[in-house]
């Protein structure tokens, strides 16, 4: 069968999986990459897939949602993360590699699919065609706004701040109480950390004293205007986050009957309430001190963190609002893939182009779109991008505290629970491949060959 050519703009980690998984289909692929031409001020080389932050992609054990992850791009034949696997380093449980050994096994895989045109040349317009756009959280100025132009709206945003989300079954119930201001003791949409006096005055002395990400110079811009992290706001004095984010007016702490002299607040990140975000509280500390200052919460002495606060330039659309559940701009032929879409980190950006490629082959024969099932890893990561139902949206990647929670009543400590959640999304995409064997005609699914 002859399909209609497919255009792939940016050969990143998303980028490089769409355009060899499609040449694999035969679908003819070209392949933008600015660089050399034009690069960017994180990148260092012309490399397909550069990793331009940490070599890692995270855990690879089965009952950790990045291993899940993992076993289910296995599962579907993705090229990028075998390559991955072979030019892993020792990384303890981790996935680490080679970066330079990486970059250069997608590149040759990519020169040896006589479908893949690579053109190197910047992009500043969306062409014409049916297209994917995987051009990564650093996207060029043009193509930004060109992008923006098509989706609509205020859809972009070019610094993200993220506050830190913990683990729902971590937190103590007996300090947090449910409440919203002024409403009645455990109503609300909210969970709150009351603080006495010594304790938030302990609380701020550590938060301005962290140790703080040094951010690139490309970084800087704007940042601190758009979004200030909350160590920033308690410089400039002792009481302005207890004033701000952590103002006590409206909420009675139920074991004293006062207001308490602070509160942190902690908002349900998902509808099942298994995960919660650090409500104001976008962050620019290191990952250590974030779990050591936050555990400094009352009630939080024990967190568990799903997602560490983050603060950094990024360019991302509001994917709830502008994309349907295959990453498509409705009404179009143009797809996102990859950071842009606001699915965050190294895997979940070759998950995602994967992805795009296969709705993408799937519009080409004229059947049905990947409907994952949400308890898996990537489809609970789509479910959660793409629910009109999300506000507030900021990059995130896999955790699972966007699974469904277990329903047989079996109590299980967090590792057993965390291996349930896996072995049953594991389970479930794999009767998903099963029902579609449109979508895999050469590949054995169950080796991942």
């Amino acid at each position: 069968m002859t399909y209609d050519p497919v255009t792939v703009v940016g050969g990143g980690l998303a980028g490089s999986e769409c355009a060899l998984q499609l040449a694999r289909r035969g679908v003819p692929v070209t392949l933008y990459e600015m660089r050399p031409k034009v690069s960017s001020p994180a990148h260092r080389t012309d490399g397909f897939a550069e990793l331009v932050c940490s070599n890692s992609l995270k855990a690879t054990r089965i009952d950790s949602a990045a291993g899940l992850l993992k076993e289910e791009l296995t599962h579907m034949g993705s090229v990028v993360l075998s390559c991955a696997r072979e030019a892993a380093v020792p990384a303890g449980g981790a996935l680490a590699v080679d970066r330079d050994a990486f970059s250069r096994l997608v590149g040759e895989r990519i020169a040896s699919e006589s479908l893949i045109t690579v053109v190197r040349e910047e992009v500043t317009q969306i062409p014409d065609g049916r297209v994917v756009i995987a051009a990564g959280p650093l996207c060029s100025p043009a193509l930004s706004e060109a992008v923006l132009a098509l989706v609509g709206g205020e859809a972009l945003s070019f610094f993200d701040a993220a506050a830190p989300i913990v683990d729902a079954s971590t937190l103590d119930l007996s300090v947090l109480f449910r409440q919203s201001r002024y409403e009645a003791e455990e109503s609300g949409d909210y969970l709150n950390a009351p603080f006495t006096k010594d304790e938030y005055e302990a609380f701020i002395t550590e938060l301005v004293g962290a140790e703080r990400v040094v951010l690139r110079d490309f970084e800087r811009g704007g940042l601190f205007q758009a979004c200030q992290p909350a160590e920033e706001v308690a410089r400039t004095g002792r009481d302005a986050l207890r004033f701000g984010a952590m103002k006590p007016v409206g909420l009675t702490d139920p074991r004293t009957g006062r207001r308490p002299w602070a509160a942190l607040q902690l908002r349900a990140e998902n509808r099942e309430g298994t995960a919660y975000n650090l409500v104001g509280f976008q962050t620019n500390l290191t990952f250590g001190e974030q779990k050591r200052v936050f555990r400094m919460v009352p009630g939080l002495e024990q967190a568990e963190f799903f997602r560490y606060g983050v603060m950094h330039r990024n360019t991302f659309v509001d994917a709830p609002h502008v994309l349907d559940r295959t990453f498509a701009v409705p009404g179009t032929t143009v797809r996102l893939a990859g950071q842009i879409t606001g699915t965050e980190g190294y895997t979940e950006a070759i998950a995602s182009g994967l992805l795009a490629a296969l709705n993408t082959y799937a519009d080409l024969m004229g059947t049905e779109p990947v409907a994952l099932p949400c308890t898996g890893a990537l489809g609970a990561l789509v479910a959660y991008a793409t629910d009109p139902a999300t506000e507030g949206y900021q990059p995130m990647h896999v955790n699972f505290g966007l699974v469904p929670s277990l329903t047989d009543g079996v109590r299980r400590g967090k590792r057993e629970r965390y291996r349930a959640y896996a072995e049953r999304g594991l389970a479930d995409f794999d009767a998903f491949l099963s029902t579609r064997p449109d979508l895999f005609p050469t590949l054995d699914t169950a080796s991942g060959n």
